[in-house]
């Protein structure tokens, strides 16, 4: 072809630009009509299954067994006898009363009994030498009748010398206070020379068995309530008596605890229902007073779905719902009841049957009704033109010569702007 003047030159190449932007247009559109069809999505069969019910509630530990250690008499403290913090056992010894009050008021005890005995025996005596001459009319009988009560009332004079000397005996064991109960003791709040009474309202010292311990955990009536509803309708079987424990640090317990017992009251300030676990506590980790979280389970739903996660869309109003495959291979938008979730699903209680196919993949823009190619959600998804490009452009493979004939179409048209 001969050369071409200035003013046809230019023409002439955008002439060639357009008819090849065409031409790829044309190809890109014959493409896209060839890659239309139904969209493939990926779906899971539903089977029902059981479900744990978890509850995750607080609660503050209690000590298995706590004794305030007081004073049964009067007097002032003479030795105490343990170190503050330590274990104690049952019996063992802790403080010491001023014993001498009570050591005397034995002694006159005990010479109170040995005085009503002997006048038991003098009035005994004088009775039975009564009781003949009585017969044989030598004295009269009313002689003998005030003798014998003599000796009656000189045997009870003798019972109750003797009750007393036990009472004064018990005052004076009283002096040595022992452990009520086996434990760890806290601090003394008497010490010695302090004058301590019976009647007093500060106890000398407390003791609290900590191993085992109590967790007393509150749960709302209404939830209770709601619980012994399902169980009675037969909707979930019951739990297990099986508690786990959450730290103030959020660090999980090491021990396993076991729900002992729920109150039949409801706290009228709080509205909580008071339920009692018993965890072992050999390290002493967990101290009275602490606050603990309790993970159980009470109740297992028998019959419900797990829906996984990216599946189940929620609408403006706030509630659930799944895209499943329905007749003709067509998606169908379905209402579903989903208020928790168990490990990475929903947990669905209402809303689909035994062998329905939840799409879980390719549900973007995905519209009730429209076609659909389904398969499972573990095959590879069909890859659209942009995709691949993309795909050998990372590979480092050759582009399409449309693109290359566009990129060329551009830059002829460009340089004859330019020139």
């Amino acid at each position: 072809m001969g050369d071409c003047d200035s003013q046809e030159c230019p023409l002439l190449a955008l002439a060639v630009a357009l008819s090849v932007l065409s031409g790829c247009n044309q190809s890109d559109a014959q493409d896209r009509q060839g890659q239309r069809g139904p969209t493939q999505v990926g779906f899971v069969v539903m089977q029902r299954t059981s479900v744990p019910v978890q509850s995750l509630l607080g609660g503050r530990t209690v000590a298995f067994e706590s004794s305030e250690v007081r004073p049964q008499v009067n007097g002032v403290i003479r030795r105490r006898y343990f170190t503050e913090g330590s274990y104690v056992r049952q019996g063992q010894p802790l403080y010491q009363i001023d014993p001498s009050l009570y050591r005397a008021a034995v002694n006159q005890a005990q010479a109170n009994v040995a005085a009503a005995r002997a006048t038991l025996d003098a009035a005994q005596v004088r009775a039975n030498r009564y009781k003949p001459l009585a017969e044989m009319e030598a004295i009269s009988k009313q002689d003998y009748t005030d003798a014998a009560a003599q000796a009656r009332q000189a045997r009870a004079a003798v019972a109750q010398n003797s009750a007393q000397l036990d009472t004064a005996r018990i005052n004076l064991r009283y002096t040595s206070i022992p452990a009520p109960i086996s434990g760890r003791i806290g601090r003394s709040l008497s010490t010695v020379g302090a004058l301590v009474t019976a009647n007093q309202a500060e106890p000398l010292a407390v003791i609290q068995r900590l191993d085992p311990i109590y967790v007393d955990i509150q749960q709302s009536s209404a939830d209770l309530t709601t619980l012994r509803r399902s169980l009675a309708a037969g909707g979930v079987a019951p739990g297990t008596t099986q508690v786990r424990l959450k730290l103030e640090d959020g660090s999980d317990y090491g021990y396993t605890g076991t729900a002992q017992f729920s109150e039949n009251l409801v706290n009228e300030s709080t509205g909580t229902v008071t339920l009692r676990a018993r965890f072992p506590n050999p390290q002493g980790v967990l101290l009275p007073g602490m606050f603990v979280q309790a993970l159980f389970t009470q109740a297992v739903d028998t019959a419900v779905f797990l829906v996984p996660q990216q599946a189940l869309q929620r609408d403006i109003g706030g509630e659930a719902f799944v895209f499943v495959v329905g007749e003709g291979n067509k998606a169908e938008r379905r209402k579903v009841l989903a208020d928790r979730t168990y490990g990475d699903a929903w947990v669905v209680t209402s809303g689909l049957e035994s062998g329905d196919k939840v799409i879980t993949q390719g549900t973007n823009n995905l519209r009730s009704g429209a076609p659909i190619k389904p398969v499972p959600a573990s095959a590879p998804r069909r890859l659209n033109r942009a995709s691949r490009d993309k795909v050998a452009v990372k590979a480092g493979e050759a582009v399409s010569p449309c693109h290359e004939s566009s990129s060329i179409g551009r830059s002829s048209l460009g340089f004859s702007q330019l020139s």
